[in-house]
């Protein structure tokens, strides 16, 4: 079947290919592409990257991935029934596959790309189709199966990783390469954004707004791509209505499965980046009950297993800046999922990750970071705590020392953290003032003493200032009506201690397998199991 894509011209003489000759007729044929990406030529244009493709053997990623486009548009242009459909995208992966037999196991992965955007595109638009119901078991099969096929392959791609995964091709030219799937020129139109949300379906927002302004290398790609096919998969998995306590337990032992297979840290990070966005990319393809079921099976696979690919010893082999956005989000997420589960008053689950935060080796590696950024004799105190809280407002503060922790990309958590933290400062000021007036106007974000500001961060500390005075005004409205209210209900209080949690004892508690659980190393102690909070009788 995949034969059908493929052009087989006769033998022919590529010396004049050799060198930066290849370089010069690549740019050429891309660029003659694109000037005419809505109607190409598509025999010529096909020609010329076969050519491309045969003096070479190991192609450019670029190559393998327009060849494989253009080979897709001209087969599949013509094709409406849905099993047509879906077998030129079998089509398409067996041709991908073959381009790119020669390519180390991060290419691979990466060159699988394109799949997604029109697989996806063909699960969505499904429900057009007026297909009977054996027709439509017979469709769905196709598709879980393809979708297996898909997973299968970069299971077997990812055998070989030691988890380096360190780049060698620099940043890839993704504006130019979806023009080549997505029918128009972004360069031209600008729109370069929008165009990156239809090619990768599902990815968070975050994420492709990072890709648009700074591109991503392979390595990163292919980290995108694993993330895609997995919840391409664990969406198939999970849109009927109320899934049951053995099907989420199954989904669980199958998430965690397979991130210990990939074994990829850019995998990882990916998963990470989108449980720290407000929903998941998920809901062209779920209800928003799923989502939320989706959600609290993430973090349960991300924060309370230890992966051996994030052990010392492999962080010891990334980049920097890879390691810190590894660190650092697995940080984020985690104080993400405390306050998540603490707002929808699961105590247990809360200290279920407090607990696992605490036992991990994650401390010790923020503290050894941290201290290899700073200095000593910036970070000798350590933070207030055990809690991913605690190390959040440490951090808060070094920066507020002029210390640079937080990059750019990491601006909107950053910003969530400061008021999330003056918000609770706000209401422990109500709850021990009561009868006292609140000066709104101590309540202010000063970014005239940063040197290295912009006109966003600017709008970003004037819309917080304001979000807190406005708290603030609030408050004390509540307080001079209130008062009579809570002179009552405080007669009513009581404080409760949450006992020591343990995960054998919780009937929702699960067990993953680990391999190298061992000593975390750990310098930071478990979390005090008898916090203290109020709670108001009913």
């Amino acid at each position: 079947m995949a034969s059908t894509l493929l052009v087989s011209p006769k033998p022919r003489n590529f010396t004049h290919l050799i060198g930066k000759n290849y370089e010069i007729a690549l740019n050429q044929s891309l660029q003659a592409l694109l000037n005419s990406v809505g109607n190409p030529n598509f025999p010529y244009l096909i020609s010329s990257f076969y050519d491309l493709l045969q003096s070479k053997t190991d192609p450019p990623l670029e190559t393998i991935w327009v060849y494989s486009a253009l080979s897709f548009r001209n087969a599949n242009s013509a094709k409406n029934e849905p099993l047509d459909q879906l077998s030129s995208i079998k089509d398409l992966f067996q041709l991908i596959i073959s381009c790119s037999a020669s390519c180390n196991s991060i290419k691979c992965i990466a060159l699988i790309s394109p799949l997604i955007y029109p697989l996806h595109s063909f699960i969505v638009g499904l429900k057009g189709f007026e297909l009977g119901s054996k027709k439509e078991r017979k469709v769905n099969k196709e598709i879980k199966g393809l979708v297996d096929s898909i997973l299968g392959y970069i299971n077997v791609c990812c055998e070989g990783l030691d988890g380096s995964c360190d780049d060698l091709n620099g940043v890839i030219p993704l504006g130019n390469l979806v023009s080549v799937w997505i029918g128009h020129n972004i360069a031209e139109n600008g729109n370069v954004l929008e165009s990156l949300r239809m090619f990768f379906p599902l990815l968070s927002n975050e994420i492709l707004e990072k890709v648009s302004i700074e591109g991503c290398e392979t390595s990163e790609l292919a980290g995108f791509v694993i993330a895609e096919a997995f919840l391409l998969k664990l969406c198939l998995k999970m849109r009927g209505e109320g899934i049951e306590n053995e099907l989420q337990n199954e989904i669980r032992t199958w998430v965690v499965g397979s991130i210990t297979s990939f074994r990829s840290s850019y995998f990882y990070v990916t998963l990470v980046r989108m449980l720290l966005e407000p929903m998941l990319p998920v809901t062209s393809l779920m209800n928003s009950a799923n989502e939320v079921l989706l959600r609290k099976i993430l973090y349960d696979a991300l924060i309370l297993v230890e992966y051996s690919f994030l052990a010392s010893v492999s962080l010891a082999r990334l980049s920097a800046k890879h390691t810190k956005n590894i660190i650092l989000g697995k940080l984020m997420v985690t104080h993400e999922a405390i306050e998540y589960f603490r707002e929808c008053s699961d105590h247990n689950k809360a200290t279920s990750y407090s607990n696992a935060f605490a036992s991990s080796s994650l401390p010790s590696e923020l503290l050894k970071w941290i201290k290899n950024e700073t200095g000593s004799e910036v970070t000798n105190t350590g933070p207030n705590g055990s809690s991913p809280k605690a190390f959040l407002r440490w951090m808060l503060n070094i920066e507020n020392r002029g210390i640079r922790i937080f990059d750019d990309d990491m601006s909107k958590s950053r910003a969530k953290l400061i008021s999330d933290n003056l918000k609770e400062d706000l209401e422990k000021l109500a709850n021990k003032g009561e009868g006292k007036t609140l000066d709104t106007d101590l309540f202010f974000i000063d970014n005239k003493g940063e040197n290295n500001g912009n006109e966003e961060d600017d709008k970003t500390g004037e819309s917080m200032s304001a979000a807190f005075m406005a708290a603030a005004h609030s408050m004390q409205s509540a307080e001079h009506g209130g008062t009579k209210r809570r002179a009552k209900k405080s007669e009513k209080r009581k404080r409760v201690k949450f006992l020591k949690y343990s995960l054998a004892e919780n009937s929702e508690s699960y067990t993953f397998p680990r391999k190298d659980r061992g000593n975390s190393g750990s310098d930071v102690e478990n979390p005090s199991s008898d916090e203290e909070l109020e709670v108001k009788e009913q």
